[in-house]
């Protein structure tokens, strides 16, 4: 008998314990406003969370966009286009108004990516962002203030990659920098401000600089910025 609660527990201690693990899975999350990064990437926990929306206490599904945007932290503010309350499937209608102190304003407003595409359902539709399914763990979610083209489009968001991810102190690295649209179409980018620590370049025609280690060891963070672009989400070196 002793035995067989035994393995009863342990089998329900492995069971909570799987549960644990997948409710700790998080996503790269970085919110980026009118004028300035509002949060650098960070981990945010994907779990499910609550919000009001004027009178109303919404669920939200745990992976969702909407969820990890709420995971950093930063003053939300939503408009409900449908009717939310405590089930997590009639969040579908729930629609970004304001980050921060950015508000929308005219065409111009929050739009979230998944990798380099811009999401086609609503952030907290259960059914995911592209309605294939939810986040997954070490998804890398950018919420973005979108200054809306001619084309219909936002601006483009930067990636930044070096040749190697280590390198030594005083050597040379080469990185390359592309510009992502909605749709996930890439183009290199000129003029694109690149940093890693100290260490400072600009791209040239080519989307690609070179940048001189910095003295020292340890990872530093690859930067990439532009103009009129959505800051990209650095990278780690590793320096010795």
């Amino acid at each position: 008998m002793r035995r067989v609660i035994a393995i009863v527990l342990a089998i329900a201690a492995g069971a909570a314990s799987g549960a644990g693990a997948a409710s700790a899975a998080t996503v790269q999350t970085m919110v980026v406003g009118k004028d300035r990064v509002l949060r650098a990437p960070r981990a945010v926990t994907l779990r499910s969370r609550t919000v009001r929306v004027r009178a109303r206490r919404c669920a939200i599904a745990r992976k969702t966009p909407l969820a990890a945007l709420l995971g950093t932290g930063l003053r939300v503010r939503l408009r409900d286009y449908g009717s939310c309350g405590r089930r997590t499937r009639d969040a579908g209608g729930l629609f970004v108004t304001q980050v921060g102190a950015d508000r929308n304003r005219g065409r111009n407003g929050w739009v979230y990516k998944v990798g380099r595409r811009a999401g086609t359902a609503g952030a907290a539709d259960p059914a995911g962002p592209f309605g294939a399914g939810g986040l997954r763990a070490g998804d890398r979610v950018t919420w973005f203030w979108c200054v809306l083209g001619g084309s219909d489009s936002c601006q483009r968001t930067l990636e930044v990659t070096p040749s190697s991810r280590s390198a030594a102190a005083g050597s040379s690295l080469h990185v390359t920098v592309r510009g992502y649209d909605d749709n996930g179409h890439g183009v290199t980018v000129a003029g694109a401000s690149v940093t890693l620590g100290s260490a400072t370049a600009t791209t040239g025609a080519d989307g690609v600089a070179a940048l001189t280690v910095p003295a020292g060891s340890g990872r530093l963070r690859l930067g990439a910025s532009r103009a009129g672009m959505v800051d990209a989400f650095p990278r780690e070196v590793a320096v010795s």
